[in-house]
């Protein structure tokens, strides 16, 4: 669908706006419109944007977030994103926690 994200990241995106949306998978072409051709309301488009925030570990701006409107869209300002975050990610899409001196997990 994306040439930009990992398929598994690409999978994750879809996997969130399937359960939030209800919808199949098919439907989400790349211009398919989140609130006129999937059903979105605002609270949905919302919760889509925390779901990415909380899986990706990142924050989209509400200024970012206001323009998108297509699935293509939310692809397109995921790959920015994470790009201009850099640094390595996990295998589930998060960037490893740095370690303090004793092992343990950093804040």
């Amino acid at each position: 669908m994306n040439n930009i994200l990992s398929d598994q990241d690409t999978q994750a995106v879809l996997d969130i706006l399937v359960e939030q949306l209800g919808v199949q998978e098919p439907q989400l072409t790349p211009d398919a419109r989140l609130q006129e051709d999937l059903g979105a309301d605002s609270l949905d488009i919302v919760e889509i944007i925390m779901t990415v925030d909380e899986r990706f570990d990142i924050s989209v701006p509400d200024e970012v977030a206001e323009r998108v409107s297509t699935v293509g869209d939310l692809f397109d300002t995921l790959a920015q994103l994470l790009e201009k975050r850099g640094g390595p990610q996990s295998s589930e899409g998060r960037r490893p926690r740095p370690q303090s001196s004793s092992g343990a997990p950093g804040l």
